[in-house]
């Protein structure tokens, strides 16, 4: 499948009645994992990324040939449409997001975010006029050629939570030419209602759910909930399950901390070019 044939599927998934749940990968096998379990797109994970270099997350410790390598990875080894979690663009001015968007589409990327974080723990979101100029040049650069999700960061970042100001925001997104608008960290079903029915008809994506916590995806289906996305939830899962194991073998449980690994087979199986 080529990269525009990629890009043409992950569009027609947004198209199409319905959610889909789009989960974050970090590594190829975890990839073909996702992949087996039947998802059709993936997502990468800035905060994986970040982590698994012994850095932080949002705070431009990963440059943006790091992030784009590590989702174009996801993609070449699954062959699914994979959406780049790139994070702010990998620079405050508008032209940082088109290079962004372009080196997204040169690695054969379906998707990518562009937020309107800073870095700056004093300043953490850009101003309106500015986070929109950035998403507008971003759509620029991506038009027909890779989805571009909107996104802003108000609720993730404590003094900013506004659902006024958000709506505001991804309105203005979807009117710059995102195709997708993305607000994580909404308090409840209420607020994500609001947002689905203030840019419609593009589409919307959320992460596992409302900070109320998780609902069923039958429920974010019927208010209008077009994707669905994991963020780091199953990169930490698999962390906690590491912690457990590297506890258990601490007390000398060897069946404890090795109970549930998946045979190396089984997994040299689902490697592209090996059958079972």
């Amino acid at each position: 499948m080529t990269s525009f044939e990629r890009y043409e599927r992950f569009l027609a998934l947004h198209q199409a009645p319905g959610l889909f749940v789009m989960p974050n990968a970090w590594d190829g096998m975890s990839a073909l994992l996702l992949r087996e379990a039947g998802f059709q797109a993936l997502g990468s994970s800035s905060i994986a990324i970040a982590f698994a270099l012994g850095r932080p997350d949002g705070a431009h410790a990963v440059n943006r040939e790091a992030a784009v390598a590590s989702a174009a990875l996801l993609s070449n080894v699954s062959g699914l449409p994979v959406n780049g979690d790139l994070e702010d663009g990998f620079g405050p001015d508008p032209e940082d997001c088109a290079r962004t968007v372009e080196a997204a589409i040169a690695a054969g990327l379906a998707g990518l975010g562009i937020e309107d974080t800073t870095a700056d723990p004093a300043r953490p979101i850009h101003d309106f006029d500015r986070a929109v100029a950035r998403v507008r040049r971003a759509a620029e650069a991506a038009r027909g050629r890779i989805v571009l999700t909107g996104r802003t960061d108000n609720y993730l970042k404590p003094g900013s939570y506004d659902l006024s100001d958000t709506i505001r925001r991804l309105t203005a997104f979807a009117e710059a030419g995102a195709d997708v608008l993305f607000a994580p960290g909404l308090p409840d079903l209420d607020a994500i209602r609001a947002v689905v029915r203030a840019v419609a008809p593009k589409p919307v994506n959320v992460v596992v759910g409302p900070a109320s916590g998780p609902v069923s995806l039958a429920e974010l289906e019927r208010i209008g909930v077009k994707r669905l996305s994991l963020g780091g939830a199953l990169y930490r899962r698999s962390l906690g399950a590491l912690r457990d194991a590297a506890q258990a073998l601490a007390r000398g449980d060897v069946a404890a901390a090795l109970g549930g690994a998946i045979p190396s087979g089984e997994l040299t199986a689902l490697l592209p070019g090996q059958s079972v």
